[in-house]
């Protein structure tokens, strides 16, 4: 893209977020994301090109920016369409993509002293015996609980008509994970933004991307 820094090609690019993102697949659990599309009159590809650009202008120009960008222009080429500089695109592909700063969870293990049995008011026997015998025993002493932080990260994706300014398609790609690395976590929302594209106006989905990064599966 013209706008993009010439010194790193799009294939060293591209090379570069992909093997962070099947790394990462092959020892994580399949990622999950929420999709919602809305459309109006997108036309199907004949020849019309378009151009990627930042919804935040304090993106343009980035190298992060340029590299999640070419994933998007990479997804718009397969569908048909042509990429030209934004002067001479019919059509604008606005990005934005973020990761909020995380918020702790609390699972518990949900294993349990199996000889607890509440007994009367007074409980009885009914006294955990790992404090009775002075000694602890972590399968008396009731469930393991455990604090961790989960991240919730987005894309937004927005093509307007650039001789019209009209809205053609706005969609949001959302998932809660426990990473927060923006190289691992952008591929995956733009692979489920772009499957079945455009998709029905007013959809909201669930895309599966299993762990070999390859295959992407929605639900509705």
């Amino acid at each position: 893209m013209t706008t993009h820094p010439t010194f790193l090609s799009r294939a060293a690019r591209l090379g570069f977020v992909g093997a962070i993102a099947l790394g990462l697949a092959a020892c994580a659990p399949s990622f999950k994301a929420d999709v919602s599309r809305f459309q109006a009159q997108l036309p199907a590809p004949q020849g019309q090109s378009f151009a990627v650009v930042a919804d935040d202008p304090a993106l343009a120009g980035g190298l992060e920016f340029a590299l999640y960008a070419d994933l998007v222009a990479e997804q718009m080429a397969r569908l048909g369409y042509v990429e030209a500089a934004p002067e001479a695109a019919t059509m604008l592909v606005r990005f934005d993509y973020g990761v909020d700063n995380g918020r702790e969870r609390v699972r518990s293990t949900g294993t349990a002293d199996p000889f607890y049995r509440p007994w009367g008011r007074f409980g009885g026997f009914g006294y955990r015996r790992a404090y009775a015998f002075g000694f602890y025993d972590p399968f008396l002493a009731g469930p393991e609980v455990r604090s961790y932080t989960v991240y919730t990260s987005d894309i937004d994706l927005k093509i307007d008509n650039t001789a019209t300014g009209e809205r053609l398609f706005e969609g949001q790609a959302q998932a809660v994970s426990r990473s927060n690395r923006l190289q691992a976590l952008v591929p995956n929302l733009v692979d489920a933004i772009f499957t079945d594209f455009p998709g029905s106006n007013g959809e909201t989905l669930r895309i599966t991307i299993r762990e070999d990064g390859k295959s992407v599966r929605p639900v509705r």
